[in-house]
């Protein structure tokens, strides 16, 4: 093979130069911004946890912002939360997002104030009491006013006992059994309650305290509520009034009256305070949100069950519904 000559490889050198950048050229290189990653661990499905996670990814549907979601589902398995939480560590998520208190509190643990990263929680009752309060921490709560649920009741049963079913594993079940008992001896009533570790429990718990009991109050405890047709079959077997503070997955069963939180305004918050943060907003200077507007409330009677118990839905209450179920119809108000 003849050696090239000195003039040729100069000019051959000269091609690569030009070449070399149009071979770069096929290489994309990534231009503009980047969307932010969103990670949102969801303690379990049920309709209002799920109605706060669309409502979250509704609003930052109408602004501005690049994002794109991770969407986790611990399955009511708080060891499975953590796991979610350890993940988003690893995927260097911009912003986590906890739904319901396990799912928060596992983010929280894994995500410190000195790690940088945002947690921000949906559809928590207290965030003191839960220890989701940090530099880095914010959220929406759905506090109930139980009180004024539990006299809503009374009033219209005229109930001497009231019975409760909740979880003793989550924070939230165990506050919200506690202002329930609360509530009741104020009023006079007596409480009877019922623990339960895990959804599976919930019906057996449920025929536990039945009949013992003229009514039954259940608050918006995530492991109950996502057995709540459990607790509305025991209930309707037996005779026996059913109040339930989420109105999100009522329909078609037999609960009497329902006072409590859309929880798809819960997520339009929610989703309000990510913008925020993204936006540069500081977590801790936004902290825990309360709702305590009336509208945000939803208030449904079942007027078909109201008659089937004996008991009489006074002509006021029934006007301030939002829905009313009658002849197995659904009236929006």
């Amino acid at each position: 093979m003849k050696k090239l000559q000195r003039p040729m490889l100069i000019a051959l050198s000269l091609l690569l130069c030009v070449a070399l950048p149009l071979f770069s050229a096929g290489q994309v290189e990534q231009t503009g911004p980047q969307p932010y990653k969103i990670g949102i661990s969801k303690l379990v499905t049920h309709a209002a946890l799920d109605a706060a996670e669309q409502g979250m990814m509704d609003h930052l549907a109408t602004t501005d912002l690049l994002v794109t979601y991770d969407h986790q589902n611990a399955n009511g398995d708080i060891s499975t939360a953590s796991s979610i939480a350890q993940k988003f560590k690893s995927d260097k998520v911009d912003v986590a997002v906890g739904i319901a208190t396990p799912a928060a509190q596992a983010l929280a643990q894994v995500f410190n104030e000195s790690s940088g990263t945002p947690v921000v929680f949906s559809a928590v009752t207290d965030s003191s009491e839960a220890g989701l309060v940090a530099a880095n921490i914010a959220g929406v709560s759905d506090k109930n006013p139980v009180e004024e649920q539990i006299k809503l009741l009374i009033d219209i049963t005229g109930a001497k006992s009231i019975g409760n079913v909740y979880a003793s594993g989550e924070a939230n079940g165990v506050l919200l059994m506690e202002m329930a008992k609360a509530a009741c001896e104020k009023y006079g009533v007596e409480f009877v309650s019922a623990a339960v570790s895990n959804s599976s429990e919930v019906k057996m718990a449920t025929q536990s305290i039945i009949d013992r009991v003229d009514a039954l109050y259940i608050a918006t405890d995530n492991t109950v509520i996502s057995a709540i047709a459990s607790v509305d079959d025991v209930a309707k077997k037996a005779g026996k009034a059913l109040f339930c503070a989420d109105a999100s997955g009522i329909d078609g069963l037999n609960v009497l009256v329902s006072l409590g939180f859309d929880y798809y305004n819960i997520g339009v918050e929610t989703g309000k305070i990510v913008e925020q943060i993204l936006r540069g907003t500081k977590a801790g200077d936004i902290g825990t949100v309360y709702i305590t507007d009336p509208t945000k409330f939803q208030l449904w009677f079942n007027l078909d069950v109201a008659e089937k118990l004996g008991y009489t839905i006074p002509q006021d209450l029934q006007d301030a519904a939002a829905v009313l179920i009658k002849d197995g119809v659904k009236i929006t108000q």
